[in-house]
């Protein structure tokens, strides 16, 4: 492990300060929208962002999250979508429940709701190397002494890539196992049950998150992540009754010949079985204007969260530009536009607004992140060569306008 990489400082939050809500609570002030209003948060041995980034300046934990838990709430918010990765935990399960303890520490002090999220990007960096995160490559070893394995690694974990269908088509009919021949749904169960063990104790968890943006393929598996949903919140509520959040899925393309994206589709996604506590996840990258793209997508996420009951969780929203450009392999994909990206007081004000119409339950902007990312606005903070942290004006943006709303 990198020299330049901090071992976790644990330090005690003082009990004047702890929190004394209780987010078992079914008061009416708890039900109300827009309940829970802040950031998505990323950490350190929680991602996989020490073994990607080694040189980048990283402060002392116990001072990251509590400068940064410290000045979510000074800017008049009160909830955190804590982001975190199954295979992160594989790789050192002691670093990842230490870190994980010190943030529902700082959260506690700091009276923040935090919303664990069991997040997935480019389904794993087995598939994605470069910039995939989430499911834990025993995941994928038990394939890999086929003649023509589709799961080698680094062959791609985006929705456009074969290995990928392939392998979430499988997940989806419950045919993922790990070389021991253990089923795959039951072992992410036993995962988060292990998340819910360490920190569902702490007065600051709101909740859980299932999986960020699975993906689906095939309209036959709308109702199939029904299923895996059913189970996940059955298995679950063995052990908590704190929220427990689904996800929207990915991709999102409203011309999609392969999947229909209409609200009676997505609304198959809920659970059955038990919908008492529970809000459907979904992201907004852009100004939700009726008549485009996003305005579209909006309103249809919207449509299937109230169709099933469910209510509404913004968990992720921004102002992205993304354009068309030719990956390595010559094709076509959508890639952030660093220099277009951007989100301006008056367009966060109008998010907030749209958020504000539709009735939700809460929001979390993206991103609280120890990483500097090339397009400015996707960070409310920067850390220096030395490790101090400094927030940018996306955070002076959001600020204001949770003051103004």
């Amino acid at each position: 492990m990198p020299s330049t990489i901090p071992l976790i400082l644990i330090a005690t939050a003082d009990e004047e300060t702890s929190n004394t809500n209780n987010n078992n609570s079914s008061s009416d002030e708890e039900n109300d929208i827009n309940s829970y209003i802040g950031v998505n948060v990323r950490g350190l041995y929680t991602s996989l962002q020490y073994e990607r980034y080694p040189s980048a300046p990283i402060p002392p934990l116990a001072d990251y999250y509590n400068k940064s838990f410290r000045l979510i709430s000074e800017a008049g918010m009160n909830h955190i979508r804590y982001v975190f990765y199954w295979e992160a935990y594989e790789r050192n399960p002691q670093l990842f429940m230490n870190e994980l303890d010190t943030a529902a520490m700082f959260a506690d002090k700091w009276k923040l709701n935090v919303l664990y999220d069991n997040h997935q990007y480019h389904t794993s960096s087995w598939l994605d190397p470069k910039n995939g995160t989430g499911f834990p490559e025993s995941l994928f070893r038990s394939n890999i002494d086929a003649p023509s394995s589709i799961y080698r690694k680094g062959s791609g974990g985006e929705p456009k890539d074969e290995s990928a269908q392939v392998w979430w088509s499988k997940w989806w009919d419950r045919a993922i196992n790990d070389v021991e021949g253990n089923d795959g749904w039951t072992l992410q169960a036993s995962f988060l049950k292990r998340i819910i063990q360490q920190i569902d104790k702490h007065p600051s968890t709101l909740g859980y998150e299932i999986l960020n943006e699975p993906q689906i393929h095939n309209d036959n598996q709308w109702s199939k992540v029904g299923k895996y949903n059913t189970f996940m919140v059955d298995e679950l509520r063995k052990v908590t009754e704190k929220t427990i959040a689904y996800s929207q899925q990915i991709p999102t393309s409203l011309e999609n010949s392969a999947i229909s994206m209409t609200p009676k589709n997505i609304a198959k996604m809920a659970p059955t079985n038990n919908k008492t506590n529970i809000v459907f996840k979904f992201t907004i990258y852009g100004e939700p204007v009726p008549n485009t793209y996003q305005g579209n997508r909006f309103s249809i996420f919207v449509q299937a969260g109230k169709l099933a009951g469910i209510p509404l969780y913004i968990g992720e929203w921004n102002n992205v530009k993304r354009e068309k450009v030719a990956d390595d392999e010559s094709a076509i994909v959508y890639k952030i536009n660093s220099e277009k990206s951007d989100i301006t007081q008056k367009q966060a004000a109008r998010f907030l607004e749209d958020f504000k119409e539709v009735g939700i339950w809460g929001w979390a902007y993206w991103n609280w992140n120890l990483i500097s990312h090339p397009a400015a606005n996707v960070n409310l903070i920067t850390v220096t060569k030395d490790g101090d942290i400094h927030t940018t004006k996306y955070y002076d943006i959001l600020k204001q306008v949770v003051s103004n709303s």
